[in-house]
């Protein structure tokens, strides 16, 4: 590609000088202005200037909700020379996120009225710029008292949460939400800079990889700005190749160039091959001289969900280069309340931590926002598949201006940003809105108002139809395929096709053993996809101790109250609890109960939902990360640290797992009978050996049942083969399936170095007892030590709790159990100075279910 000795467009970021003051309403600080970090929100500048205390504490949420009714000024000055005005054309100011409402004023002349966080602006200021000092303002409105107005503007509707969030486009968790803390923000929260230009630039630049047997094509599309209609040039290069450059003639807007290749390499989700990308540069040119240029990465991937309708309803079944994935996803929210500190290392630690886990996608869901371009970078890097919804979430949302031209700018916007990542998996039209629509009362609250259903139904499918035809498109999460709308049926229209969350269509959530029922009846239900489910459980014992200062700290402490936002989520933990274990009396065994529980139901979840492959084609939980610290459904809690639910997902989503359920609707043949057994009518249990690796396995399969003392009760053994990428199940004998003593007695299924158990009784009425833990530890490095834990008698979900060793210690495993006699190797990291024997047989670091009985 030519080298060009001088560009023409200038890109200069305005992140100085800035200072923020409260303009009106009930501010507590004062109205003098303190310095403000330009990309931000006022709360990280207060807490800077320390006129206000950490949110994330104790019960500062309450004391802090001030801040968002208090309108909020930005100003800063630009220092431009009359060079530098004369160098270029034309002069932009862009600003690629702004939370939310908020005039934006240069040298006195009002530029424009936005209230948009989910979209980017540009504004033409060269007629306003001086040579020297410009003055630059930009008034934020509170986004409560805006949000409050607009409702009434629009008409109420139907929401879970008191505040309105659905009348203003901002990060709907900003409100508040059953896991995240309300913060009402206000701020200049993405990058602003002047962009100097001349003649003309890219104003979009859309690239598409194809494959084509073995080959493949880059498409490129580029939308183009001038200020001038002399002709121009249009290059591409992808990797190491260049294609001559195409004349753009003078006054043109749009050009299309294609490279074609014989042979390219594909792009595979995490477990199914190497994630190889292509870089893509895309240059613009007149006269040897440099006007604007872009860079994309794409892989060669073909995506497609299959939904052909079967015997059993209608699947969902993510299939990448014709081969079937199974999805073990999770789903992802902002990172922080306050998303500008989101950088990309922590970007990168995040989903890093989903890829040990053995997840392959991850859901962006639509409550929060779109993420930084860092997510998708990585999430493109690691190979993890990404599904991203509209940001529309649990509530009817008005059809009617200025919401309307507004959602349709940030779809363009986003679907255009997006549309040429190899990551990107499927585009969703909102989160339980359609679902909500049929079940929740709406129709009768919403009394004729629009609901939503002219963007899922219309809009979205539309906008990507033209901007990205190669991205799937849902309605809804959970959605039915078939499903779409009838404006003209009925009084108000309505849905058709199948219920939007039947488990026999597409995809489903499901809530139900939260809310009201045990987790064990997960098993109830035979779903074809699983976009949400999950458990509740606390943050790491430091994370925790860190945000609550209560004395004395208790489940139903006023902290502990704060930081649990689900409506009756302590009554939920412990009605949760009660079958399996007692709950305990003291905070740390409550702690440590509540956590354990969690990791339990997702584990029973996902067991059974993997087992039903490929019937069931994946499994997406809820959730991977918390926003700050908080009882949640998290895997990693607020401050980044892995919650025993952590390794319920990485067990459960293992290459190679072994199961053991409850199967009394299966068919026989399909089942393999060991030698010599005899099968009752009523099937029973069975083991499900699933194998998602690229390999063959193949060995025999021991079933035995095992008492407590590790003697065993009764064995069965059967020489098993499973091609790669499939399932298997065994029956297990009814000597073996049956237990003299059910208090006493677990069964056990393994093979190939994989474990499956299934326990006859809850643990709460069985026989465990102390497991009479030894242990030896070997330091392997800096900070890095191997815990190697020999178990005198059972032990039931083994977990080192690290964190009470040190705040910055990590572990590569949990939720071991292990026979009288056995041991496991746990390699942790991150421990300053040397561990100890006695530091790891600590009660309230090694962890059990054992210390929950008794």
């Amino acid at each position: 590609m030519t080298t060009f000795t001088h560009a023409r467009l200038v890109r200069t970021p305005l992140t100085t000088g800035w200072q923020v003051h409260a303009a009106s309403g009930p501010a507590q600080v004062g109205t003098d202005p303190i310095p403000a970090t330009v990309p931000g929100v006022v709360h990280l500048d207060l807490l800077r200037a320390g006129l206000i205390t950490d949110p994330y504490l104790d019960d500062n949420e309450s004391a802090l909700a001030w801040i968002g009714l208090v309108d909020w000024t930005y100003r800063t000055t630009i220092s431009l020379s009359d060079d530098v005005l004369a160098a270029s054309a034309r002069h932009d100011l862009v600003f690629d996120g702004l939370d939310t409402v908020a005039t934006i004023t240069l040298n006195g002349e009002v530029i424009a009225e936005v209230a948009n966080q989910h979209r980017s602006y540009r504004f033409d200021v060269t007629r306003i710029l001086i040579a020297g000092d410009n003055q630059l303002t930009v008034a934020f409105r509170s986004p409560v008292r805006h949000a409050n107005a607009q409702s009434v503007a629009l008409g109420v509707r139907p929401r879970p949460y008191p505040l309105p969030y659905d009348a203003i486009r901002k990060s709907a968790c900003s409100f508040g939400w059953d896991w995240g803390i309300a913060t009402y923000t206000s701020g200049i929260w993405r990058e602003i800079r002047l962009e100097s230009w001349s003649d003309a630039r890219l104003a979009r630049v859309d690239v598409r990889a194809e494959v084509a047997g073995n080959g493949g094509s880059v498409q490129v599309h580029v939308e183009i700005e001038r200020t001038s209609a002399q002709p121009a040039t249009l290059a591409v290069q992808v990797g190491s190749r260049a294609v001559e450059g195409i004349e753009v003639p003078a006054g043109a807007n749009s050009a299309d160039l294609e490279v074609q290749f014989d042979a390219v390499e594909r792009w595979w989700p995490t477990g199914y091959g190497e994630p190889v990308l292509y870089d893509v540069d895309v240059t613009l040119a007149a006269d040897g001289v440099l006007l604007d240029a872009a860079s994309r990465r794409v892989g060669f991937r073909d995506l497609r969900w299959d939904t052909t309708p079967d015997a059993a309803g209608t699947p969902f079944t993510l299939v990448v280069n014709d081969q079937p994935i199974y999805v073990k996803g999770v789903n992802w929210i902002p990172d922080d309340a306050f998303p500008s500190r989101v950088d990309r290392d922590r970007y990168r630690s995040r989903l890093q931590q989903a890829k040990d886990a053995n997840l392959n996608l991850i859901r962006v869901w639509g409550g929060g926002i779109y993420e930084s371009e860092d997510i998708y970078d990585l999430a493109d890097e690691l190979g993890l598949l990404v599904w991203q919804d509209f940001l529309f979430a649990c509530a009817a949302y008005a059809e009617e201006e200025p919401l309307r031209s507004e959602i349709e700018a940030e779809a363009r916007e986003n679907i255009s940003r997006l549309a040429h990542r190899a990551s990107l998996a499927l585009l969703t039209g909102n989160n339980e809105n359609t679902w909500g629509y049929e079940d929740w009362g709406w129709k009768t609250a919403l009394d004729g108002k629009s609901w939503g259903a002219h963007y899922y139904y219309e809009l979205f499918p539309a906008l990507v139809a033209e901007l990205a035809p190669h991205v799937p498109y849902a309605p809804g999460s959970p959605f039915s395929p078939g499903g779409g709308w009838d404006g003209a049926a009925g009084e108000h229209g309505v849905q058709t096709g199948p219920h939007p969350n039947d488990e026999t269509h597409g995809s489903m959530h499901l809530w139900e053993q939260w809310n009201r029922r045990d987790w064990p009846t997960y098993r109830d239900h035979r779903p074809r996809f699983v976009a949400e489910f999950g458990w509740q459980g606390p943050p790491t014992w430091t994370t925790l101790t860190r945000a609550i200062s209560d004395d004395p700290l208790t489940p139903e402490s006023p902290g502990m109250i704060v930081h649990q936002k689900a409506a009756d989520g302590n009554a939920k933990l412990t009605s949760g609890l009660v079958s399996h274990y007692r709950v305990p009396e003291d905070i740390e065994t409550w702690h440590w109960a509540m956590q354990l529980n969690q990791a339990n139901a997702v584990s029973c979840a996902l067991e059974w939902f993997r087992s039903l492959a490929p019937h069931n084609a994946g499994a997406i939980v809820w959730q991977l990360n918390d926003c700050w610290p908080v009882t949640s459904w998290a895997a990693i809690d607020g401050d980044g640290r892995e919650k025993p639910l952590y390794f319920g997902l990485k067990n459960a989503f293992a290459p190679r797992t072994v199961s053991i359920q409850p199967e009394d609707d299966v068919q026989l043949d399909d089942v393999v009978q060991p030698e010599d057994a005899v099968q009752p009518a009523d099937a029973g249990l069975i083991a499900v050996l699933s194998n998602d690796s690229a390999e063959a396995w193949e060995g025999d399969v021991v079933l035995r049942r095992v008492g407590f003392d590790g003697q065993e009760r009764a064995e069965a053994s059967v020489p098993v083969s499973i091609d790669a990428r499939s399932t298997v199940r065994i029956a297990i004998p009814v000597d073996v399936a049956s237990a003299a003593e059910a208090d006493r007695e677990m069964l056990l299924a393994e093979g190939l170095g994989t474990r499956g158990v299934w326990w006859f009784g809850e643990p709460r009425d069985s026989a465990l007892t102390d497991p009479s833990l030894s242990a030896e530890v070997a330091m392997v490095g800096d900070g890095l030590c191997d815990v190697t834990i020999t178990a005198g008698g059972l032990v039931r979900d083994l977990t080192l709790l690290v964190d009470r060793l040190d705040p910055g210690a990590v572990v590569d495993r949990g939720l071991v159990t292990l026979l009288p006699g056995e041991q496991a190797t746990f390699r942790v990291s991150g421990v300053r100075g040397i561990l100890s024997v006695a530091d790891v047989l600590r009660p309230e670091v090694a962890r059990s279910g054992n210390q929950l009985v008794g």
